[in-house]
């Protein structure tokens, strides 16, 4: 049996501040942002205030397949748990790792051969691609006018073969027959019943979603909920009918990530200031900082400079030159090796010369670990969007806290390291400054 607690000791070694479980298409996810902004505001926002003591759990409709091609697609973060093909498998940490008691819970009353073989009396239903069929999901098209007659008459003759499974419809179109003990909900039950029993039940979970398949994530007692703004009839209807006077739960002003945002300052659950809603880094003063958000301010300074974004001021140089230490060494994916104030030069030749383009910069991954007093090693994956090109770099820094005040002094940078993430490798590494 797979103990939570065992994958994310490097990082959390007790209860998670908060946990966050979301949809992906049309709540995390925004296809009708092209430049991705309220993802990439999440992102900012997680990495440098919630990454370090809380768990980030992405639960989709989608089959692994899809999910990994979604990550390919957009600047997404790494989550710590992925319940994927609505609910019916989860898996833990970067490997995803499987959790195999979920599967043994699954596989009562359920028989992917007698499924297969009453949905095919049903000409109403057409098959999905063969990436959504999964071992405890079946999942057809089915036109919206024909899906309640024919969810009726298919419940019913499954339950007479002797089966015992869940119809779920969402988005208008996708009919998926599940086992009964399967869904979003019963896998968000799932979770927090391990996390309980291991002790380390998070302090706040704050459910996500758009669409009829996370109506369940907002059933589960004790949890907060989000409705985000582009959420669909059928997930609104199924609020009206049954949780219409849940002060836990809401119907955000904000769209998608935007809206979890929204939820996580009405809720009380922690800040909901993304630094990339900081327009200037140099004049704003936190009262809780850590390693996390110096390295995520610092790679969104970077971003703005380079869109010509920032004041082309000589203050901001000197900022940044104050944040390193004289000796700091960077060391490029390449293996050659500079100051990190040469490259602070260098960079001022590079000021605007991304703007108007697609060229975006965030941070994923970021784990803090304490070295000492005042000193602490930083290990982040640091992405690069620049037109159609995708670049990472597995980067390692190591960070000093200013002066004798501690970490609310400020950080100094000390050295960086990278390396190239395997096949995120930049064609041309002529202009690969940070």
């Amino acid at each position: 049996m797979i103990l939570i607690g065992t994958i994310f000791m490097d990082r959390i070694t007790k209860a998670a501040r908060l946990m966050i479980v979301s949809d992906l298409d049309h709540t995390m996810v925004d296809h009708h942002d092209p430049e991705n902004m309220s993802l990439l505001r999440f992102n900012a926002l997680w990495e440098s205030n919630y990454r370090h003591d809380s768990l980030l759990v992405f639960s989709t409709g989608r089959s692994p397949t899809l999910y990994k091609q979604l990550r390919k697609e957009k600047p997404m973060l790494t989550p710590d748990i992925t319940i994927m093909s609505v609910g019916t498998e989860i898996t833990y940490g970067s490997s995803m790792l499987p959790d195999d008691g979920w599967v043994k819970i699954l596989n009562q009353k359920w028989d992917r051969n007698i499924v297969i073989e009453e949905t095919s009396k049903f000409p109403e239903l057409t098959l999905q691609a063969e990436t959504e069929q999964r071992p405890h999901k079946v999942s057809f098209y089915v036109d919206k006018t024909k899906a309640q007659v024919v969810m009726k008459e298919l419940s019913s003759r499954l339950e007479k073969r002797g089966l015992d499974v869940k119809l779920i419809y969402s988005g208008g179109m996708d009919l998926d027959v599940l086992p009964q003990g399967a869904g979003k909900g019963q896998a968000l039950s799932y979770l927090l019943n391990k996390l309980k029993t291991e002790g380390t039940l998070p302090v706040n979970t704050l459910a996500c979603g758009d669409s009829g398949n996370d109506a369940e994530l907002f059933s589960i007692p004790d949890v907060y909920g989000v409705m985000v703004s582009n959420a669909q009839e059928e997930l609104l209807q199924w609020h009206a009918e049954n949780a219409k006077g849940n002060p836990n739960i809401i119907h955000a002003k904000e769209r998608c990530a935007a809206g979890i945002i929204e939820a996580i300052g009405h809720f009380n659950l922690g800040s909901n200031t993304s630094p990339r809603d900081v327009a200037d880094f140099v004049e704003c003063k936190l009262d809780h900082v850590n390693p996390g958000y110096e390295v995520v301010k610092f790679y969104l300074f970077y971003e703005r400079w380079r869109r010509g974004e920032a004041a082309n001021c000589e203050t901001y140089i000197a900022s940044l030159k104050a944040s390193c230490d004289p000796t700091a060494t960077f060391v490029f994916p390449t293996g050659v090796e500079k100051t990190l104030h040469e490259c602070i030069y260098a960079m001022k030749g590079c000021y605007g010369d991304q703007k108007g383009k697609q060229f975006r910069v965030w941070v994923d991954r970021v784990l803090s670990t304490p070295t000492g007093s005042n000193t602490w090693l930083v290990k982040f994956d640091k992405w690069e969007l620049s037109g159609d090109e995708r670049c990472c770099c597995v980067t390692t820094a190591k960070i000093n806290a200013k002066g004798s005040g501690g970490a609310s002094d400020g950080y100094t940078w000390v050295s960086v390291q990278q390396k190239w993430l395997e096949g995120y490798e930049k064609k041309d590494t002529s202009i690969w400054l940070f």
